[in-house]
């Protein structure tokens, strides 16, 4: 009676091992048989204490990853021992960066045209195209007689090189104002220069011209009077100098006609 108790005690427990294994290994999702399944079957006491020591040995007994996804950390798959299972995207590469080319920005040059690229031609301006004919009408002779001794004095005017003042109008007021100063003194050779000097910050200035005229015939020279005057004229014909001018120029002459009689 009790041999028959000890026995359907140790099947019972074999039966509740047995289960336990298959139910870890189903959630382990592997096929392999755990060893407590293949030992064989024993209503012995020794059997059942060795069935309940591989139970406790088995993988079971560890725990299982959630969402019954294999422990490849713990249980690393057999193929992965013998071949190379990563994708070639996860290989590394070569690690030696290529070094970035910085572009070349230099402007281009007309200069660096090769001799080779040009050819045997002559070649032509491209400024052929838009070459204007400067040569004068064929009647500008007859109808202009005298412009080519214009042209020619004009060119002359201008093949020297002169020296040009800035045109400063407060200047030549001081210029003015300094050589009227110097005119009521009797200082005529100094009022002359500081009248020149207006008309070099301001040509054309009637003031200046008109004084200069008369600072000139002070000093004796009607010559250079005479041309002042007729300046003057020039620029302000009905000026309020214009009177006094007309009348210097009719002494001047009168001037000159006495001195050619004599």
């Amino acid at each position: 009676m009790g041999a028959m108790r000890r026995s359907i005690f140790a099947l019972t427990t074999w039966v509740i091992a047995t289960a336990l294994t298959a139910a870890a290994w189903g959630q382990q999702g592997s096929g392999a048989t755990p060893a407590s399944a293949k030992a064989p079957q024993s209503s012995s006491p020794s059997s059942s204490s060795q069935a309940n020591s591989g139970s406790s040995r088995s993988p079971a007994s560890k725990t299982a990853p959630p969402n019954g996804s294999p422990d490849l950390a713990n249980n690393p798959p057999v193929d992965s021992l013998s071949r190379d299972t990563t994708f070639p995207g996860d290989r590394p590469q070569n690690t030696t960066a290529a070094k970035p080319t910085t572009p070349d920005l230099t402007p281009p040059r007309s200069d660096s045209v090769s001799v080779n690229d040009l050819g045997n031609s002559v070649g032509q301006s491209s400024s052929k195209s838009t070459e204007v004919d400067l040569s004068p009408p064929a009647d500008d002779a007859k109808m202009h007689p005298q412009s080519a001794a214009a042209v020619s004095g004009a060119e002359a005017e201008t093949s020297g090189v002169s020296e040009f003042r800035v045109w400063d109008p407060h200047k030549a007021a001081k210029d003015v104002e300094v050589g009227d100063f110097y005119f009521k003194r009797g200082n005529y050779r100094a009022a002359e220069d500081r009248y020149r000097e207006a008309l070099e910050y301001k040509n054309n200035d009637a003031d200046a011209t008109i004084r200069l005229a008369i600072c000139l015939e002070k000093l004796r020279l009607p010559d250079d009077a005479r041309a002042e005057y007729e300046s003057y004229l020039r620029i302000l014909p009905y000026g309020p100098k214009a009177r006094e001018a007309h009348k210097a120029l009719d002494r001047l002459a009168e001037a000159g006609a006495k001195a050619n009689a004599k």
